[in-house]
């Protein structure tokens, strides 16, 4: 038995990176996984296979979260699908670096919109049915940075500390029903960290108190611990699997 067996989750941004990780540990604790997806389709087929693979249930499901309609198409195809959502991890994120002095609207629109914006969304949509059953897990990725804050990122800085307020939010608002926690990772070998430089590279690992960058596998445990029984006394936290780069 795996320590989400029986359960429905839906994991926002899961074609690749973290989300990709958080989807495949679920399907291997025994949950049946809604791989959603904006573009990448071949990638959320990827992650569909490698939880099948290991004996598990999943599906693909494409949607924009910073769009509503299209927010609401997700949580009713994965309703129907899966009977309802009992864990609800709000991954999908962008990440554009820009000094704000040279910062277009647009992208501050666009990182406030999919960072922010979708997470609240797709948990507006989420949670009517968690409330209804009296049970369920919201778990939002926010970042480090939404803690300590980063040049060139104060656009991703805001939206992500705005995910740590608003988990503090709801959590106090949905309990005890539902519990609802975020976390937030440090630096993490993903495809988002691609065009950094070598010298980046040495001076984030030199800051980092462990000494190295993250994997997605430092992060998908967290993630199972708040979706599973070992997470029935978290709410309203922040856990950070950032090897000690935003200590709070």
């Amino acid at each position: 038995m795996g320590m989400l067996e029986g359960k429905s989750a839906l994991v926002t941004g899961a074609s690749r990176g973290i989300g990709r990780g958080i989807a495949a540990a679920f399907g291997r604790e025994g949950a049946a996984v809604a791989v959603n997806y904006r573009s990448n389709e071949d990638g959320a087929a990827e992650t569909v296979e490698a939880i099948e693979s290991e004996g598990g249930t999943a599906v693909s499901v494409q949607a924009d979260v910073s769009d509503e309609d299209s927010v609401r198409r997700l949580v009713e195809t994965v309703e129907d699908e899966f009977g309802g959502i009992d864990v609800l991890v709000n991954n999908a994120g962008v990440l554009e670096p820009s000094t704000l002095d040279e910062m277009d609207v647009e992208t501050w629109d666009r990182t406030v919109s999919v960072d922010l914006r979708g997470t609240f969304l797709v948990t507006r949509f989420a949670i009517e049915g968690m409330l209804e059953r009296g049970d369920g897990r919201v778990i939002n990725v926010a970042s480090q940075l939404g803690i300590k804050g980063a040049p060139e990122l104060a656009h991703y800085s805001a939206a992500k500390g705005g995910v740590i307020s608003f988990t503090r939010a709801l959590a106090r608002e949905v309990a005890p029903d539902v519990r609802v926690n975020a976390i937030a990772p440090g630096p993490i070998e993903t495809d988002m960290l691609e065009n950094t430089t070598e010298e980046w590279r040495e001076n984030k690992e030199a800051e980092v108190p462990l000494g190295r960058m993250g994997t997605v596998d430092d992060v998908a445990p967290t993630a199972v611990l708040l979706a599973g029984d070992g997470g029935d006394y978290y709410t309203g936290q922040t856990l950070s699997p950032d090897g000690g780069d935003a200590m709070h």
